[in-house]
């Protein structure tokens, strides 16, 4: 837990609007929900983000989302979900503990959570080419992936 972290002091307060919780991730309300059952799914533990997670904590956390999108679509009868999620700097995290925002979504909403600009970064040489080479010969030998870029396979309960 941290200390000055917004999501640790709820975990750890009891003090949210808990859909439910397992001990690895849970599910709350959001303050400001942008749809009927918007929901935030954590890691109970603190991780700053994406980069910041042991894979067998991201695989429960995501599995968790998973689990909180289909229960969308069966008891509020969501036709969809959109899963919204930053991390590091740069990307709009608002809160440095990993976060995934789980929002139902209906044909008439009327709203929008996909981007509707286009980045004006540029990179040198082709991005994808760059990306499939880095997985291929990975140089950090603390990367979970194999040269395959497929991570080991996690049981999770």
């Amino acid at each position: 837990m941290d200390d000055d972290c917004t999501f640790c002091h709820l975990i750890r307060e009891d003090r949210a609007r808990w859909v439910t919780r397992t001990p690895v991730a849970c599910a709350f309300a959001p303050l400001d929900p942008l749809a009927p059952g918007h929901t935030l799914v954590v890691p109970t533990t603190h991780h700053r983000d994406l980069f910041d997670i042991p894979p067998q904590t991201l695989s429960a956390t995501v599995a968790l989302v998973q689990r909180v999108a289909g229960t969308m679509r069966t008891a509020l009868g969501a036709g969809g979900v959109n899963i919204l999620s930053a991390s590091g700097p740069g990307s709009e995290q608002s809160v440095p503990h990993l976060h995934f925002h789980v929002v139902p979504r209906w044909p008439d909403d009327g709203f929008s959570t996909w981007p509707t600009d286009r980045s004006r970064h540029r990179t040198t040489g082709d991005a994808f080419t760059r990306l499939a080479e880095a997985l291929a010969n990975p140089t950090d030998p603390t990367d979970p992936t194999d040269a395959t870029g497929v991570t080991d396979a996690v049981d999770v309960p």
